[in-house]
């Protein structure tokens, strides 16, 4: 791994930490800043929101900067950010706040998925790709449990603190690693160019593909903790540990896409979201027998993540002749269909459909990932075009 995308994979693990970590000390926040658990889930909601409107805005309102300059003005901002979170007041401040910072995230992760791609041959596109979103699964492996434990210990008030330092190491790494140059065009695009380049089929339909993968791995994961001690039955104790593995398994699967998607990206692709229906049809099967439940979920974990990566690398590779928004976009529809997931999930579960039918649900949407992924590539196979040349480097 290079040094610049090292930088850029710290960064990103920032991000991710500082997204995630909030869940593990929500509890001490709500009575810290005197409002109800219930209520501080806005500070959940409220960061996806961010990512998912406020990412794209600020991608488009500075993409004539100079990318190194724009990524070093996200890291500072999100280290003010976790230190201005350490000191708030009251809810309302630190909802403000946390919305703030999700908008540098949702800007980041746009700019970084440019900046990586551009460092790298053509070849080792998927493993850059791979690289950045490592961060956010090791974010979940390491970052999540140390920023709660911290916040066990000291309180969660140190957990803010402890995530600005890692913003000052992330600032510093990427200040003294990347280069001026970070292969990204010359000349910004126009406004009209970044949108035309949204017509693209391999790029709306990549999209889809990124909702129905969403659909597929949240309508389960966000009722994950319910359905393993409800339907699985285990112990409350164990839970954390299978998180863990599914976090591991995540970990494994964003290098399993990088490598795929530098192979042979379609075919993979279009393998692995059959797998994953596969997957997801056993995890309704096994659910109530611990061992194999346990065994389906890390490699549900791991799929989710290896077909996260080739998506995201087909998109910058069809925009990389205007990728400012389209490459915003992904961060933000992923949140969007993270949001999207989790209010199917809680519907079915308020209809009375129970835990045991929420990956029901994750098979069809693959199968339906499956169908548009295999109609999209044989469109491109028959329109015999490839991918545009992004424009001369900075």
């Amino acid at each position: 791994m290079s040094l610049p995308l090292i930088a850029l994979f710290i960064a990103a693990f920032a991000f991710g930490t500082t997204e995630f970590v909030i869940a593990g000390v929500l509890p001490q926040v709500a009575q810290g800043l005197g409002v109800s658990v219930p209520s501080a889930g806005y500070l959940v909601s409220g960061y996806a929101c961010g990512i998912a409107i406020g990412g794209p805005l600020l991608a488009l309102a500075t993409k004539s900067l100079p990318r190194k300059t724009l990524l070093l003005g996200l890291a500072v901002a999100f280290t003010l950010g976790q230190a201005a979170c350490a000191l708030a007041p009251d809810f309302t401040s630190m909802l403000l706040l946390r919305i703030a910072v999700a908008v540098a995230h949702g800007a980041y992760f746009g700019v970084a998925m440019v900046v990586a791609v551009g460092l790298v041959r053509e070849d080792q596109r998927g493993m850059a790709v791979a690289v950045i979103l490592s961060g956010l699964t090791v974010s979940n492996v390491i970052g999540v449990p140390a920023g709660t434990a911290i916040g066990n210990i000291w309180g969660w008030r140190a957990t803010f603190w402890v995530m600005g330092a890692l913003g000052v190491a992330a600032t510093l790494a990427m200040a003294a690693l990347l280069p001026r140059t970070t292969g990204y065009q010359a000349k910004a695009a126009s406004l009209a160019s970044e949108v035309r380049v949204l017509a693209r089929q391999q790029v709306w339909t990549s999209l889809i593909l990124m909702l129905m993968l969403m659909l597929g791995q949240f309508c389960l994961f966000t009722y994950i903790t319910p359905t393993l001690l409800e339907v699985t039955g285990l112990d409350e104790n164990l839970v954390p540990w299978v998180l863990l593995l599914n976090g591991v398994g995540a970990t494994l699967g964003v290098f399993l896409g990088g490598k795929l998607s530098d192979w042979k990206l379609m075919p993979s692709l279009i393998t692995m979201l059959a797998l994953q229906a596969v997957t997801l049809a056993v995890i309704y099967a096994v659910s109530p027998y611990p061992v194999p439940m346990v065994v389906a979920i890390i490699v549900w974990g791991g799929l989710n993540f290896a077909i996260g990566t080739p998506i995201q690398t087909r998109i910058l590779s069809w925009t990389a002749d205007a990728s400012g928004l389209a490459a915003s976009l992904i961060p933000s529809g992923f949140n969007i269909g993270i949001a999207l997931a989790a209010s199917l999930g809680a519907a079915m579960l308020n209809a009375g459909y129970g835990y045991r039918s929420l990956p029901v649900v994750g098979a069809f949407a693959m199968l339906v990932a499956v169908i548009v992924a295999v109609l999209s590539h044989l469109w491109e196979r028959r329109s015999d075009i490839s991918p545009p040349v992004p424009a001369a480097a900075e």
